[in-house]
């Protein structure tokens, strides 16, 4: 794991006067892996691909795995395990005695590159994860084969898309971004009035991927990291 240290940052959906802190927390370096996702298979029987409640998962689950601890001969063990329920992913993350980001500890990680903490004011920066959002992906690609960004995180952006503890939140409830209210402009559409970004269109894309998700859905591209609180 590495450590973030938390800070004061306007989130996408917010305004002016809309600030939201983040605290310290460490976050893996790196995606969690096949290899390190079937560890966690063995000791906890419950997670195996036959014996998954259909509660927690979807008809998806674990599909490139041959049976409840074999990969399919095409899954690679350092590639980042995908196919897996946002039920799943958090109860990995527990296991290990941590827990799913939540979207502003990914987010206020992620706007960061490889030399500036906070990127988004560089059109290059925007540019190149929409780059990859465009090309055709795979979830066999190597962990770590992207370069680190400034805050030593590797593939945040260019290998697979995550879950967060709180993935849907944003299109609900105002409650993650300290609203006392519930804020009816954040559903659909109108989710853009109060964006205070317009142009930061890597970012509406994460969130419109989270909006389309339920916790129990698997898919070929969505994989997931943990972080841990810094108790002080």
């Amino acid at each position: 794991m590495v450590y973030i240290e938390g800070s004061r940052y306007i989130p996408l959906y917010g305004r002016d006067s809309t600030v939201v802190e983040v605290k310290d927390f460490e976050m893996d370096i790196y995606p969690v892996s096949n290899l390190e996702y079937g560890d966690f298979l063995k000791k906890n029987t419950n997670w195996q691909k036959s014996k998954a409640l259909k509660l927690f998962t979807d008809k998806m689950y674990l599909t490139n795995w041959k049976n409840d601890l074999q990969l399919e001969a095409s899954a690679l063990s350092n590639s980042p395990v995908t196919y897996v329920s946002w039920f799943a992913a958090k109860a990995y993350c527990e296991c290990q005695g941590k827990r799913l980001p939540t979207i502003d500890e990914w987010e206020y990680a992620a706007m960061a590159d490889e030399t500036t903490k906070d990127a988004r004011v560089k059109p290059e920066y925007n540019k190149k994860i929409l780059d990859w959002y465009e090309a055709p992906r795979s979830n066999e690609n190597t962990i770590g084969m992207n370069a680190k960004n400034a805050w030593g995180v590797y593939d945040l952006h260019g290998l697979v898309w995550e879950w967060t503890l709180d993935f849907n939140s944003v299109l609900i409830t105002g409650e993650s971004r300290k609203d006392v209210d519930t804020d009816n402009n954040l559903f659909c559409g109108s989710a853009a009035i109060n964006a205070t970004d317009l142009m930061n269109y890597a970012a509406f894309m994460r969130y419109a991927i989270r909006g389309s998700l339920e916790a129990k859905y698997s898919m070929k591209n969505l994989g997931f990291r943990c972080v841990k609180p810094v108790t002080k």
